[in-house]
């Protein structure tokens, strides 16, 4: 428990060592803490106390901890909450907007195009809403939610859905019957052209037909003309926001000079406070030369050298006391200057702010809204533009890892007929070895009393060495051969899950090529009415010049009805020549147009026709190759079979063979006896001579077959070729496909330049305010620390006033020894507590502890140079020099 308390308690009188810098006796007498009667505190019942509150704050910090841990999930579930919504109501404002042109477009009122405006109207009464619920409130287009019990809240948002569902549902109906009313109108136009009408019913029909166009072209008119105004409103919205942006910019670099204005005068008051403290280390080494004076007239023979001492020593406590009150009045100068940068700082937060509530205020969320509202085309088609991407590369991987499988397949097949062709060897070689174990049993029986029989021995022993190891690569063998057939299995499975993605891909190409289609359909359409507009346009022009060009004179009467009448007679042979011109054109122009559509429909139906017979072709290739997999299946099925069937024989054979090896250690010992016949052994090992040259033949068999079996994989190799060759056929039909992909690519680029350069700009300006903020935090807690260390000093000074009161002849010999006695802790604290010799010279500026310099250079020499009390890591500029 000593040493323990000891080495807790240090690092603490450091750290006032170094805030006060005070060495002087009455300050280290304040080390230990003072009851209300100035009796010192059990040291034990600090140690408990501090314990205790270590525990305490243990637990505080991890409830903080999980409540944190709390928010963020909380925070999280918000965030997600809210892009829900977002998503949501920007869906369904871009539903409404394409209900209202629709209806505009198909002849409805051109006043419903006032409704584009109501989102924005009545995203500007959210204000009232908390900032949990603006989201909400917008969806729902209401002021404020209801506060309640969950249920209530519940129905209310399901009231206000349903009553924003029934307009959008309205605005269907209301486009459902303008369709239907056009539609009639067509029909009857259709129903009395077709018919046979005479020449003032045509002229009625027509005139009809002109005021059904007029209109129409009325309402594309105030349709673009909307478009038009809403296009430069944007702009103009665009156009503030990028000035905000740079007004923001320029904002931010006066705060960040403002910001090193402060941190220079922060630095300033530093070096104040240091020169403060070096000053009260110059008064420490004063109290201290007067104590050493004390200390040296503690005999009784020497009374006059005691009261010099002690005059001495009032002396210098009058002299500190005078020092005290110079550091007080400075003291309360830096703190003066610490509010006035206080105030600095609070006015650079409240700047802060602001740009944090024009970054969350209404026009600002609006413009990113609209923003992502732009987006979602551009993404959507980049979507496609991945997924057929996506789908490309899935061919090639799957291309890739059918050549894989199938050379893995290939592999295999060659090492299980390798094993099985070593196998039928190794039945052969063991049959050889029981036939000439029987034969030189017979012989051992007969060569009792040999001499040479060691030799044997070690033979017998050889020859037991060489069948185990041939048994243990027949053991590894037969391992390689179940892995490969594992893998075949896998292999299979693989492939079928590869042609369940085929189908559901080819599915999607087809529905996306039938949309694409479409889409072609109805731009041709619009173009069509586009050139019919422009037409009639230029005819009533010219009827327009025609009135413009007639005069009137200085004519009779009767010259001027005769010229009248020769001007309506005029008038009726040329609108009669002009409507057979306007139906020969237009008649020129839809047989035109047929047949430019059809033949732009049968160069698809020709392109539909070619991709139609590739996609059969690959079909039946794929067909061909699901064939060859499950013929190679049904091999490898066979051939784990017969593995099986020779794992059960080889371990028939390795107990027969533990069997024998038991059978030669027992006759091991009656060998012994049969070494005198040396010269049988002799014709024995030529007889094992002989043997041996015929395995040498059977070696030169296996050798043959092996090339046989590389031919056999030379040809399968120039199959696996032929496939690969169609692969890659298959892969240049989708590069064709990913060149037409990437033109519409580059179509996309552009409209993504403006989107990215915008997000930049938006988030350096974020960054920007986020390092703003990071360095205000940072001031804030350099003056809090400024703060607590003016606290200190200043109970510190009360501390000693208090003592030098309490100092008087009657307490001096009391005083003398607690004062010898903190010298002696001093002395001990002032030695290094790595190697307690040398005294203290270097401080570690990240924990304050104190250590000699050799110590700490060996520290530093070091690679991971941490704190040898606390464990800290700190660098060489966190090494400063003390002089204690």
């Amino acid at each position: 428990m000593g040493n323990g308390e000891v080495e807790q308690d240090e690092p603490e009188k450091k750290k006032r060592l170094l805030n006060t810098v005070s060495s002087s006796p009455m300050s280290r007498n304040s080390n230990g803490p003072l009851s209300p009667d100035g009796k010192a505190v059990d040291a034990a019942a600090l140690q408990y106390q501090n314990q205790k509150l270590v525990q305490m704050l243990e637990a505080q910090k991890n409830e903080t901890h999980a409540l944190e841990r709390k928010f963020r999930e909380l925070k999280d579930k918000q965030d997600f909450y809210d892009e829900t919504l977002i998503t949501v109501n920007r869906l369904w404002n871009q539903l409404v907007d394409d209900f209202i042109l629709l209806r505009t477009l198909t002849g409805g009122d051109p006043s419903d195009l006032e409704a584009f405006d109501e989102p924005d109207l009545s995203t500007g009464t959210t204000m009232s809403c908390p900032p949990e619920a603006t989201f909400l409130c917008r969806l729902l287009r209401t002021n404020h939610i209801e506060k309640g019990d969950g249920n209530g809240i519940i129905k209310y948002v399901q009231e206000a859905l349903a009553r924003r569902h029934s307009s959008t549902m309205d605005l269907l109906k209301h486009l459902q019957e303008t369709i239907d009313a056009q539609q009639t109108k067509l029909d009857a136009l259709e129903s009395n052209i077709c018919g046979k009408l005479s020449r003032e019913d045509v002229i009625i029909q027509l005139q009809k037909l002109d005021s059904l166009l007029k209109e129409e072209a009325n309402n594309l008119r105030i349709v673009i003309r909307f478009l038009h105004m809403k296009h430069k409103q944007y702009a103009e919205e665009v156009q503030a926001y990028v000035d905000s942006h740079a007004k923001d910019q320029s904002d931010l670099r006066r705060i960040s000079g403002e910001l090193e204005e402060a941190m220079a005068e922060l630095e300033e008051t530093r070096r104040k406070l240091v020169s403060l403290k070096m000053q009260k280390d110059g008064l420490s080494r004063v109290h201290s030369s007067s104590f050493s004076v004390i200390n040296g007239s503690n005999s009784p023979d020497k009374p006059p050298e005691k009261t010099l001492g002690l005059r001495e020593l009032k002396d210098s406590v009058e002299e500190a006391k005078t020092l005290a009150a110079a550091r007080l009045s400075e003291l309360q100068e830096a703190q003066e200057d610490n509010s006035v940068l206080l105030k600095q700082l609070e006015a650079l937060e409240d700047e802060l702010k602001d740009n944090k509530y024009v970054l969350t205020s209404r026009p600002y969320t609006l413009l990113n809204e609209k923003l992502q509202h732009l987006n979602s085309e551009v993404e959507r088609y980049r979507g496609l533009v991945d997924t057929l991407q996506t789908d490309r590369n899935h061919m090639i991987r799957w291309e890739k890892e059918l050549t894989s499988k199938a050379d893995t397949a290939d592999a295999s097949r060659i090492a299980v007929s390798l094993s099985n062709a070593k196998i039928e060897e190794l039945e052969k070689q063991l049959q050889k070895c029981i036939v000439e174990k029987n034969d030189t049993e017979t012989k051992l029986e007969e060569a009792v009393q040999d001499s040479g029989g060691k030799d044997f021995k070690d033979e017998i022993r050889v020859m037991a060495s060489a069948l185990s190891r041939e048994m243990e690569l027949m053991e590894t063998q037969l391992n390689r051969c179940v892995d490969a057939a594992r893998e075949a299995i896998a292999l299979r499975k693989e492939i079928s899950s590869l042609e369940v993605m085929l189908k559901i891909k080819s599915g999607e190409h087809r529905n996306l090529s039938d949309k694409c289609a479409e889409q072609m359909l109805e731009i041709k359409t619009l173009k069509t009415l586009i050139e019919m507009l422009e037409t009639e346009k230029q005819q009533l022009r010219i009827i327009l010049d025609m009135y413009a060009q007639e005069c009137f004179g200085n004519r009779t009467f009767t010259e001027i009805k005769e010229s009248e009448n020769r001007a309506h007679m005029q008038a009726e042979i040329l609108r009669q020549a002009l409507e057979d011109h306007s139906l020969e054109l237009r008649v020129k122009a839809a047989k035109e147009a047929e047949i430019a559509c059809l033949q732009r429909l049968a160069a698809a139906e020709s392109e539909i026709a070619d991709l139609w017979e590739k996609v059969d072709a690959s079909e039946r290739e794929l067909l061909g190759i699901r064939e060859a997999i499950r013929v190679k299946d049904a091999e490898a099925e066979a051939y784990i079979s017969e593995i099986e069937t020779i794992g059960q024989a080889y371990e028939d054979m390795q107990t027969q063979n533990q069997h024998l090896q038991q059978q030669v250690m027992e006759r091991d010992d009656y060998n012994i006896k049969l070494v005198s016949e040396s010269v049988k052994m002799r014709q024995i090992h030529s007889s094992l001579l002989s043997e041996k040259q015929s395995i040498t033949k059977q070696l030169h068999q296996v050798h043959s077959s092996i090339e046989f079996l590389t031919a056999k994989i030379a040809h399968d190799e120039d199959q696996m070729k032929s496939l690969l060759a169609q692969a890659e056929k298959t892969s240049a039909e989708n590069r064709h496909l990913v060149l037409t992909i990437e033109k519409e690519k580059l179509e996309l680029m552009e409209a993504e330049k403006d989107l990215k350069w915008l997000k930049s700009a938006f988030e350096s300006s974020e960054k920007e305010l986020e390092q703003n903020q990071q360095t205000a935090a940072k001031l804030r807690a350099d003056l809090e620390e400024e703060r607590t260390r003016g606290k200190k000093l200043k109970e510190e000074h009360a501390r000693v006033t208090s003592l030098l009161e309490k100092m008087s002849p009657e307490n001096e010999a009391t005083a003398i020894q607690k004062l010898q006695d903190e010298i002696k802790e001093c002395k001990a604290i002032l030695k290094c507590g790595v190697c307690f010799d040398r005294p203290k010279q270097v401080v570690i500026t990240k924990c304050f502890h104190l250590f000699c310099s050799n110590c700490i250079q060996r520290n530093l020499e070091i690679r991971h140079r941490k704190c040898p009390a606390c464990g800290t890591p700190f660098g060489q500029n966190d090494v400063r020099e003390v002089n204690i």
